[in-house]
């Protein structure tokens, strides 16, 4: 083993590899030979079956029956009716389907209402808190009213107004878009039963009947239409350009941080460099683990600055990807980008030859089918929605999603992911200063290959 360099040492000039020695007269060992060998078989199977059946529960986990997992998908509830006169009474049919909506049994809590004011509705739509809302208008009372007037033409049905919100993602939207025009038909079958009843005495008194067309129209008087609560840009993926854009930068940090890596460990002489027929190894350079270390983590660093522009270059100025706020996108794309780097050089660091695997599934693995960018956190199943708490890719999503959607606010996620960008910081830092710091204590050098092999 080569103890460590002294501080400051020079690298030593690279020395040429001499020619490896020709193989054996006939090839030395055959294919079927090689093959017949338990051992070369034993780790390769064992790591890609194991990694193949973990795949395949984690993605599939998660997506296979969302509507069975949903829970406290969050709805706004808002009436804006200004009430009227009813059958000689003042009321105010608006508020009363929000309240029976808002207290209708839900054993399962697969929906967190609000009942809120307009403006309120508005603010949490912006601010990506929550996925839509059933909104009642300022004259439903009066329309409802209308119904029950002897007929001067057709008269103005009574409407409930669904707002989606597509910036929360298509998934999200549509979840809440559902369950708001569910409750305003349910709304309606319950309104039309008091409505057809008051009808039918009113008849009986008058010794007329209702029509048939009026009877139709009592039962079920309530429109539902469906209107964008917030929009987003016709270039944002139906909302998905938030996951895409964020799964590029973490894809960055996570090839790059790996790609850096190897360069490194090939640049100091302790990997060999092998392109086609192509193979070189260079004179191995006495280094400490934690200074290699820190080499890779500076240039992950570097070269995150390079990568978040490329991404930037690619979706916004080539592809014409909807965004504002690009100085902060940039700085948002460079620190997710950096911090993923950081945390795969201490990765590798810790774990050695198969830290590539280990980062492989704390940043891809378990990081996608918890982002809650496709499904929403509250479709997933528990176990999913405890790694979200933690695992990068949705504090990424998050913020991202904020800037690209929600007018870059701290209350739409990107306060939060600026908290969980500088934690995740500063554990890779931490763990790679500990772990390459131990090693070097315990002598535990990296092997030196001889300059004469």
């Amino acid at each position: 083993m080569t103890p460590p360099a002294p501080p400051g040492a020079a690298e030593p000039p690279a020395e040429p590899t001499p020619p490896p020695p020709p193989p054996p007269p006939g090839g030395g060992a055959t294919v079927a030979q090689v093959l017949r060998n338990p051992r070369i078989w034993i780790l390769p199977t064992a790591l890609t079956g194991i990694v193949a059946l973990l795949l395949s529960l984690l993605y599939m986990g998660g997506i296979l029956n969302p509507r069975i997992d949903l829970h406290r998908v969050p709805v706004g509830l808002v009436s804006a009716d200004r009430g009227a006169t009813v059958d000689g009474k003042q009321q105010n049919l608006g508020a009363s389907i929000t309240a029976a909506v808002a207290a209708a049994p839900d054993p399962d809590d697969r929906v967190a209402w609000q009942v809120l004011s307009p403006a309120e509705a508005q603010q949490k739509l912006a601010s990506n808190q929550l996925y839509g809302a059933l909104l009642i208008p300022e004259d439903f009372t009066a329309a409802v009213a209308g119904l029950g007037q002897p007929p001067t033409g057709a008269p103005a049905r009574p409407t409930a107004v669904v707002l989606t919100n597509p910036g929360s993602g298509s998934l999200a939207s549509s979840f809440a878009s559902s369950i708001a025009t569910d409750a305003a038909h349910r709304a309606s079958l319950d309104l039309g039963k008091q409505l057809t009843a008051t009808a039918a005495q009113r008849a009986a008194q008058q010794g007329t009947q209702v029509s048939n067309p009026s009877a139709l129209l009592l039962a079920d008087p309530i429109t539902v239409t469906t209107q964008v609560g917030h929009p987003i840009g016709s270039h944002s993926g139906l909302g998905l350009s938030a996951f895409y854009y964020t799964l590029l930068l973490v894809l960055s940090g996570f090839l790059g941080g790996n790609v850096i890596g190897n360069g490194v460990d090939v640049a100091l002489g302790y990997t060999d460099n092998e392109l086609g027929p192509w193979h070189t190894r260079r004179r191995t350079v006495p280094i400490t683990r934690r200074r290699t270390w820190l080499v890779k983590s500076v240039m992950s660093v570097g070269i995150a600055l390079l990568t978040s522009a490329v991404v930037m270059l690619a979706t916004i100025g080539i592809l014409g990807m909807d965004a504002s706020h690009l100085p902060m996108l940039f700085l948002f794309s460079f620190c997710a980008s950096a911090a993923v780097g950081l945390g795969v050089q201490a990765i590798n660091a810790t774990f050695g030859g198969i830290g590539q695997l280990v980062s492989m599934f704390v940043f891809i693995v378990l990081a996608l089918p918890s982002s809650g960018a496709t499904i929403p956190l509250q479709a997933l199943p528990d176990f999913y929605r405890f790694l979200a708490r933690f695992e990068p890719m949705r504090q990424l999503s998050d913020g991202v999603r904020a800037i690209l959607y929600f007018d870059a606010r701290a209350d739409a996620g990107l306060g939060r992911a600026w908290i969980m960008i500088a934690v995740g910081t500063v554990l890779a830092l931490l763990l790679g200063w500990a772990m390459t710091s131990y090693y070097d204590r315990k002598g535990l050098y990296r092997l030196a290959a001889s300059s004469s092999a």
